[in-house]
């Protein structure tokens, strides 16, 4: 930050990208974002560092980052969590190893497998039918995928998922530590772990190697800025390299002053900012509790095991009882009242809370939820219930996605193996991922989420009406 605004007082003239020249060259853009904004889009040059080799203001600011997070090395991702999370698998991975996971990754991580060719080994989280919802890993399900598959690479946790589930973060890491496997975490929902009181503990507190952190998300830098963090067993210098496979030569200075101020406010005030999150997710849900029917849950779901611990900042709410999808409340929260919340799926909805909430926007949201509940209630016979189906793994991502495919009808598809993905975005954890086969009940639940109103992404054609199978020819 502070060499940016030391370069806006040079007054440089621009012979360099980016075009607008400082938006001189499209007033409208700079009527819309401003001229400071505009004046700050610059390019890598001397006094403003070079994100794929930072050796001055990028670096320091990358140090400083490391230290309010407890890392070794931080790095600033201008490609969002999903190239952090990249650059963890394939900074361990190559061309048939294997990395242990639970099922339910973002498809950041699928990906991911793609591009570097590794093996899969799910460890497939338990459900709550209640709830219909993935929990966390089971530590016996990841002791006996490690004894079955010690050649393995890495383990990959979520920390927490996206309903605020976590795992035991610390037990799983020193069990693949103690077999010489490395621990990857994807906390792109997991900031402020690293700055609140009380809450779950983060993966760099519990000695993982390396983790993903979206700042954007609850740290409130700008959208698609993150951090990718390593610890002190991790070749920073190599997972640079990686990076740089995939990260733009052309960082936004945007983002990465966003990213610093963003990191200086947390480490200054987070626990004070944190507590308040806390105390406003709280209040929610005990309003919401007391509406019927919606339920809004939290830390009575720990077990000591698939649900380790709950991030009570998370505001996920269970719609079942209303007698609607989470989809449908979502929908209605947006089009009749003007209340964006972070997604809805076949049984429940998300609020994500963070250091931009206020007390009075909570408000107006349990209101919306009483009245919803009035006026569209309905019998809850009929509806789907499980969020998550156990994959049949036929062939590794990689190869089932570059195999020879064809494109068939979805209700002609059972049986055989998918080269593409499915998935609800948000929150983006395929409900097939390539070279799994496709089942009368991964069919159900795909129609299912279509009629509810779920955005379907990931496949060639964008209705979803058809879906790329392997060819046998």
């Amino acid at each position: 930050m502070e060499a940016l605004i030391e370069f806006k007082k040079m007054r440089v003239v621009p012979f360099d990208v980016p075009g607008h020249k400082r938006g001189k060259g499209n007033k409208e853009l700079t009527d819309f974002l401003g001229e400071r904004c505009m004046s700050l889009d610059v390019n890598a040059m001397k006094p403003l560092d070079n994100l794929c080799h930072p050796v001055s203001v990028i670096y320091e600011a990358e140090q400083l980052a490391a230290e309010a997070f407890g890392a070794a090395n931080a790095f600033f991702m201008v490609n969002g969590t999903t190239s952090a999370v990249q650059t963890m698998i394939m900074s361990v991975c190559k061309r048939g190893d294997k990395v242990i996971l639970p099922r339910n990754v973002h498809r950041s991580a699928i990906n991911a497998l793609i591009l570097c060719g590794a093996i899969p080994v799910y460890v497939n989280p338990e459900v709550n039918h209640r709830l219909g919802i993935s929990l966390g890993m089971r530590l016996s399900e990841v002791e006996k995928a490690i004894l079955q598959n010690p050649d393995a690479k890495a383990v990959f946790i979520n920390n927490p998922t996206y309903y605020g589930i976590c795992s035991n973060l610390k037990a799983i890491t020193e069990l693949a530590h103690r077999h010489n496997m490395q621990v990857l975490v994807d906390e792109a929902h997991g900031t402020h772990f690293y700055f609140g009181k009380n809450l779950p503990l983060s993966a760099m507190a519990a000695g993982a190697d390396m983790s993903s952190v979206s700042m954007h998300k609850s740290g409130g830098s700008l959208t698609q800025s993150s951090f990718l963090l390593t610890g002190k067993n991790s070749n920073a210098s190599y997972v640079r390299q990686i990076i740089n496979l995939t990260q733009t030569t052309s960082g936004s200075y945007l983002l990465l002053s966003s990213l610093d101020i963003s990191r200086k406010k947390l480490a200054l005030e987070g626990e004070e900012i944190f507590a308040k999150v806390v105390q406003m997710s709280q209040y929610a849900r005990d309003e919401i509790n007391k509406i019927g029917d919606f339920y809004a849950y939290s830390k009575e779901l720990i077990n000591g095991d698939t649900v380790f611990d709950f991030d009570t900042t998370k505001l996920s709410i269970n719609t079942f009882d209303v007698g609607l999808a989470g989809i449908e409340v979502y929908d209605i929260l947006r089009d009749e009242y003007d209340i964006q919340i972070e997604f809805g799926d076949i049984g429940n909805i998300l609020a994500y809370i963070s250091v931009g909430d206020r007390q009075q926007d909570l408000e107006r949201l349990v209101s919306a939820l009483s009245e919803i509940r009035r006026r569209y209630k309905r019998d809850k016979g009929g509806m789907l219930r499980h969020e998550y189906i156990n994959p049949l793994v036929a062939v590794a991502p990689q190869e089932a996605f570059y195999a020879p495919k064809k494109s068939v009808p979805l209700s002609q598809s059972v049986g055989q193996v998918c080269s593409e993905s499915v998935m609800c975005y948000p929150p983006g954890i395929p409900i097939l991922a390539p070279g799994e086969q496709i089942t009368s009940e991964i069919v159900e639940y795909i129609l299912y989420a279509k009629e509810k109103g779920c955005f379907l992404t990931g496949t060639e054609d964008m209705e979803v009406n058809h879906i790329n199978v392997i060819s046998k020819e």
